[in-house]
């Protein structure tokens, strides 16, 4: 399956928008009932990250089929990511911009077959910032999801939520490079 696939980067959200939102609906299909992860909560915030510095987002296709995305954006030390988590995350981190991976992910049938690992890696390849950082449900995939930041080498730093409708999320964090 990754032999057909194609990853298009874009900084401008209005070329990739509908695909976007098109692969997180299948993506969370089983969440979208929950308030946070209602395909209008996601578009919201989508709108919302565009607009922020550093936007980039990266998308797979499968014969010009959007089958997965990432997209993220730079925070520096007064950005609202850094002031939610708790406890205050180190300034080794919040002193430089970092990137934030603000959302991944890929439809079922590509799910093992290593396209998000090269989605994450084709975005990061975007980013100058020494830090990526990321908020993941811990409980997410019975924990598989926080597992496999791990063994990309994420590490816990604290916790953080949101919006009163997200979980309590695990912030982690890993050097770009």
């Amino acid at each position: 399956m990754t032999s057909t696939i194609e990853l298009r980067t874009f900084h401008s959200l209005e070329p990739a928008r509908r695909h976007l939102l098109d692969v997180y609906a299948d993506v969370r299909a089983d969440l979208l009932h929950l308030p946070n992860y209602a395909v209008s909560a996601f578009a919201e915030r989508l709108d919302r990250h565009s607009k922020e510095p550093g936007w980039v987002a990266v998308l797979a296709y499968d014969q010009d089929d959007p089958i997965g995305y990432a997209y993220a954006n730079t925070v520096d030390s007064d950005d609202r990511w850094w002031k939610r988590v708790s406890p205050t995350p180190s300034a080794e981190y919040t002193d430089w911009h970092a990137v934030a991976l603000k959302e991944i992910g890929v439809r079922i049938p590509w799910r093992g077959t290593g396209t998000a690992r090269r989605i994450h890696d084709a975005l990061l390849a975007e980013c100058d910032e020494p830090y990526v950082t990321l908020m993941v449900n811990p409980a997410a995939g019975d924990g598989k999801v926080h597992r496999l930041y791990q063994a990309w080498g994420y590490e816990g730093i604290g916790q953080s939520q949101p919006s009163a409708a997200s979980p309590v999320l695990t912030v982690m964090i890993r050097t770009v490079r």
